[in-house]
């Protein structure tokens, strides 16, 4: 009985999980919209992203206020969402990069470039982490995504 248990557990825990969710929007602020940029890591302007913990804004390429892409690792890259998760979009709602972090100026949330997390949430509130977006780097290129 004891290993019933625990393999209905594992399955409900499996089939309940998501290993692709990036792209996947749930926050009640931010609409849905579509995110299809490349990046080539060979141009100057992108020279900030060949490094680990370097990041960039990009304004024109896809979201509702652009986004951030950040290199977690040397090889592995993340892309966020620029307008802050926790209200409407507004006129300081497009946060900015201050190192690893963004920052909204509307109420000085501040979020992790590298997990997406609220840092200095609001006591009693609904606090949302920062909206995710698809990567895939092939050579020199890195494509962001939310289709």
């Amino acid at each position: 009985m004891k290993r019933f248990l625990i393999l209905c557990c594992a399955l409900v825990v499996f089939f309940s999980c998501s290993s692709d969710d990036g792209g996947v929007n749930n926050n009640p602020y931010i609409p849905n919209t579509l995110v299809q940029f490349q990046i080539n890591l060979n141009l100057p302007q992108f020279d900030n992203l060949n490094f680990a913990g370097g990041s960039t804004y990009i304004a024109n390429g896809g979201g509702v206020r652009g986004f951030f892409v950040f290199n977690l690792s040397g090889d592995q890259f993340l892309a966020w969402e620029a307008s802050c998760p926790n209200h409407t979009p507004n006129n300081c709602s497009t946060m900015s990069i201050n190192g690893v972090l963004a920052t909204c100026s509307c109420e000085d949330y501040e979020y992790s470039l590298a997990n997406g997390q609220l840092l200095n949430p609001d006591e009693g509130g609904e606090n949302f982490p920062m909206i995710n977006y698809r990567t895939s780097k092939s050579g020199n290129v890195v494509t962001i995504s939310n289709n």
